[in-house]
């Protein structure tokens, strides 16, 4: 079923990133001969006008083949060169290029404004003045290592009680449960927890030396009150619009400190995840309920969005540069040269999907 709504998610931010290019290629008066989701071998295909629009059999991706953006003779001096992409200005190159960024940016926008109309679970301190609805202790973050890790606590749980030596909490803030722990240091605690919908049971013992304060006892989780933030659809817009441009911005720096570290020889790879990794997390946001799927989906829409961005050949922030500095030196780069790049950049791309699949696998085992 994970895989399912996996393929589900990929078939749409495909098809709503591809739309993009694929619209705005069509009204600049450029021809597009096909509209594919997924890669070769194709499975199914159907002619429309100019256009072949086809589902292929690999579902990990998808492209729009846009004629002259991968310039050759046909395409740069043939019959049709005039609907030809390298033909086109400059200005409406690099609108064709970021028109799949921006349809990315907006799908998560609307995505982020249906799930708050559903109901988005939210942090007390996120939500303002605002009251959340059934507002809990939940665990926001476990830490690697910890007690709470290797007991099976996950983000997201749910507090209901805890238990300890005769001893039971069962209502209070944040700090009531983190005194509850830190006092129970030497006694296993066992804690009533609802993950979804379901409600469970977990034993840890609480151990010193995880917080500043080394003589405190704790099981290595951060806790926040954590409700349901439910808005009206005006309000949703306009809180989905704050939520996505704050994303953005956050996958932008992650993704920027993680290429630095990269090129120092001291990035930690072990947080990425491939596609074998998005549906055990897809999974796992499906339990929390479909509100947090779409919130979900949004974010690997974000992610999408600021990954293509980058400046690397055959992604389209790539074929931006490349636009960029034909502006420069006003005229075309050699299309061998471009060409080479792009494939190049491809290879490097599926090298690195097959590296990330291949830990994401290592990670299950």
């Amino acid at each position: 079923m994970n895989i399912l709504i996996f393929l589900l998610i990929l078939f749409f931010l495909v098809l709503v990133h591809e739309f993009g290019h694929f619209i705005v290629a069509k009204k600049s008066g450029i021809r597009v001969d096909e509209f594919a989701i997924g890669f070769p071998p194709r499975l199914w295909k159907k002619k429309v006008g100019e256009t072949i629009y086809s589902i292929n059999a690999l579902p990990l991706g998808g492209f729009v083949k846009i004629f002259g953006e991968n310039p050759d003779d046909e395409n740069t001096n043939g019959p049709d060169k005039a609907r030809s992409f390298v033909h086109k200005g400059r200005h409406i190159q690099a609108f064709v290029l970021v028109a799949g960024v921006l349809m990315n940016i907006i799908f998560a926008w609307f995505l982020f404004s249906v799930a708050i109309m559903i109901g988005l679970p939210a942090p007390g301190g996120y939500a303002g003045d605002r009251k959340l609805i059934d507002a809990q202790v939940s665990i926001l973050q476990v830490l690697k290592e910890s007690p709470a890790e290797k007991a099976g606590f996950l983000a997201g749980d749910k507090i209901l009680s805890l238990e300890s030596g005769g001893e039971k909490f069962e209502k209070g803030g944040v700090e009531d449960v983190m005194e509850f722990i830190s006092t129970h240091g030497d006694r296993k605690i066992t804690a009533e927890v609802m993950r979804g919908a379901e409600t469970k049971e977990i034993q840890a013992m609480p151990i010193t030396g995880i917080l500043e304060d080394s003589s405190r006892s704790a099981l290595g989780v951060s806790l926040g009150e954590v409700g349901i933030l439910k808005l009206s659809f005006f309000e949703a817009i306009s809180e989905a619009g704050k939520i996505t441009i704050y994303v953005t911005g956050a996958v932008a720096i992650g993704l920027y400190d993680l290429i630095v570290t990269a090129i120092f020889g001291q990035a930690d790879l072990s947080g990425l995840a491939g596609p074998v990794g998005i549906v055990g997390l897809v999974g796992d946001a499906s339990n929390l309920g479909f509100a947090y799927l779409l919130g979900f989906t949004a974010m690997i829409s974000v992610n999408l969005a600021v990954l293509n961005l980058l400046p690397f050949p055959a992604l389209d922030g790539g074929r931006l540069l490349f636009v960029a500095i034909e502006t420069i030196i006003r005229k075309r780069i050699k299309p061998v040269i471009a060409n080479s790049l792009n494939f190049a950049g491809f290879a490097i791309l599926i090298l690195l999907m097959i590296v990330v699949t291949y830990n994401d696998i290592v990670r299950l085992l």
